[in-house]
């Protein structure tokens, strides 16, 4: 057991459906209480669906396993309820550092720009984030989690999966309409499937070892090739939250995994690393291989794959965690309109199309940081230190240095369901882009942008005053709130006030209009996951309402 946290022990309940020896049936059942499913299972619990998780535990994962969450994933968090406990718990970070033997050669800021709500990164144990999302998803009523209850047989149909569930009383029977799997990368219901994943096994070893100790080490990201304490390898450094620090030490593929994970062989190198001084604690300690595939299809029918049952990369950019919160925020909105029969069933082949393109994105940039990391010749070993030799003092070979790419939402500007510009615009805010944040100033006090955004879609209309907005202006944003697919309108304003039931945000700061190229007139179609959908140059109902229909293939 760890020092710095006491693992909870989830209560097992008996399942109804052994006592009254039935088949029972929910709409929607999530394999996995992990943090991609119940990130899934809370988010559309939050819109009104019911929703049953199975999970074969009963607490949440053992060590730090995934530490580093991006600003995309904790704004997505912001909107399940557990953003500001985790940034408050967590190590807030936006600088990394990366050194050659003794020299730092290269450094970044992942957020350079000011008024931005949430960090670049923070580090947090991956034990305290389901924690939190667990208790989260304990206080929707329309959300049951049964730990203990672990799947041991799934039969798909055209109209609803089967599935058989094992718990300590026995096993029982369900069905649903639709299975969400995020059961890990091993996924034994991929595998019962007999659906396949391909890409590649990286022939080395990590040891990641969870260190306590009070150290003075600025709360950044430090990344060593070569140096003096654990010389031909490289070594990565976090810290955590509870004084916890993250070392990842690089073994080579001839290390014995079992052998390096015992103390007496782990303590030696912390020592070498930190000094024989310094007191410390060994918390945790584990080896691992990585690799970087995917799912050809993350949906099969009923049945959907999100996070590392669907894609898996390696841990150099925090791409995981991060990548699977970002399946589910995709996935969930076009779940929820095909289940309430406002979509067609093929709006869920753009989640395969679009967290396709990003899982590809997700491998191609971690494949590269592995190869950097880990070169598998003696020539690309040569070369790569060649770049590091000379990123100290030539900025050309720093753009070629790569510790690890860290982890940032995927531009989806190739999916189908993007309505193309017509008017000119500057900036990155294109269609298929995440948005980025900004401070406004709401009717109930000061806010942030992406706080007021998300899991519907809305309209942004741009004006100098809100209290000035012209009759016909504001018949044309009212009527976009009539229709079948909820459309609320927001009116962005540099000042005044929208009449009543009209949401008004002040862009305090400017930063709206600046980030998205806004001018009087301006409009933008914003989707459930916070991407752009479209953007023109001036209110029109029927553009407006063609774009909703192409982002919903409603066609």
């Amino acid at each position: 057991m760890l020092s710095t946290y006491t693992y909870p022990k989830f209560e097992y309940v008996r399942p109804p459906e052994i006592d009254e020896g039935r088949e029972g049936h929910h709409p929607l059942i999530i394999v996995g209480a992990g943090p991609v499913g119940l990130c899934t299972a809370i988010d559309l619990a939050q819109q009104g669906q019911r929703v049953l998780v199975l999970d074969n535990d009963d607490t949440v994962s053992i060590g730090s396993r995934g530490v580093c969450y991006a600003k995309r994933a904790l704004e997505i968090l912001d909107r399940l309820g557990c953003g500001e406990e985790m940034v408050a718990k967590g190590v807030s970070w936006n600088v990394g550092r990366t050194f050659f033997r003794e020299d730092e050669v290269f450094n970044f800021n992942l957020c350079p720009e000011p008024d931005h709500h949430r960090p670049g990164m923070i580090n947090l144990q991956q034990y305290y984030l389901e924690e939190y999302l667990v208790r989260r998803a304990r206080q929707l009523p329309n959300l049951e989690i049964r730990f203990r209850n672990n799947v041991i047989g799934v039969t798909p149909g055209d109209d609803k999966a089967g599935l058989r569930v094992e718990t300590p009383d026995g096993a029982y029977s369900l069905t649903t309409d639709w299975l969400v799997v995020a059961d890990g990368a091993r996924s034994p219901i991929r595998s019962m499937l007999g659906l396949d994943i391909e890409g590649k096994i990286f022939m080395d070893r990590f040891l990641i070892a969870d260190v306590v100790m009070k150290a003075d080490f600025p709360t950044e990201r430090w990344f060593w090739f070569d140096p003096p304490f654990h010389p031909n390898q490289s070594v990565l450094l976090h810290r955590q939250a509870d004084n916890v620090f993250r070392i990842d030490f690089q073994l080579g593929w001839d290390a014995d995994p079992e052998q390096e994970k015992k103390p007496e062989n782990v303590i030696p190198r912390i020592k070498a690393m930190i000094g024989d001084e310094r007191e410390f604690e060994l918390e945790w300690v584990s080896v691992y291989t990585f690799q970087c595939r995917r799912m050809n299809s993350f949906n099969h029918g009923r049945v959907l794959f999100v996070g590392d049952a669907a894609h898996q990369v390696s841990p150099f950019g925090a791409r995981g965690a991060n990548s699977g919160i970002q399946d589910a925020d995709n996935l969930v909105w076009k779940l929820k309109l095909v289940m309430d029969g406002k979509a067609p069933p093929k709006l869920l082949d753009s989640y395969t199309e679009e967290r396709g393109f990003a899982a590809d994105e997700n491998i191609m940039n971690s494949t590269r940081s592995t190869d950097f990391i880990t070169p598998k010749s003696r020539t690309s070993k040569t070369f790569r230190n060649a770049v590091l030799g000379l990123a100290e003092h030539h900025p050309f070979a720093r753009a070629l240095v790569n510790s690890g790419r860290l982890s940032v939402p995927s531009y989806l500007t190739a999916s189908s369901l993007n309505t193309p510009d017509e008017d000119d615009f500057a900036g990155t805010m294109v269609p298929g882009a995440p948005m980025d944040d900004a401070p406004v100033l709401a009717a109930d006090g000061h806010a942030w942008l992406l706080q007021v955004l998300g899991n519907r879609f809305q309209v942004l209309h741009y004006v100098d005053d809100a209290s000035a907005l012209a009759d016909t202006t504001l018949a044309t944003v009212q009527a976009l709130a009539d229709g079948g697919i909820a459309l609320e309108p927001v009116i962005v304003a540099a000042r005044g006030r929208a009449p009543a039931g009209l949401r008004t945000l002040i862009d305090a700061k400017g930063r709206v209009r600046e980030r998205y190229d806004m001018r009087p007139g301006t409009t933008y179609l914003i989707r459930p996951d916070q991407h752009v959908a479209a953007r023109w140059r001036l209110l029109d109902t029927e553009r407006v309402r063609a774009a909703l229909v192409r982002a919903t293939c409603n066609a």
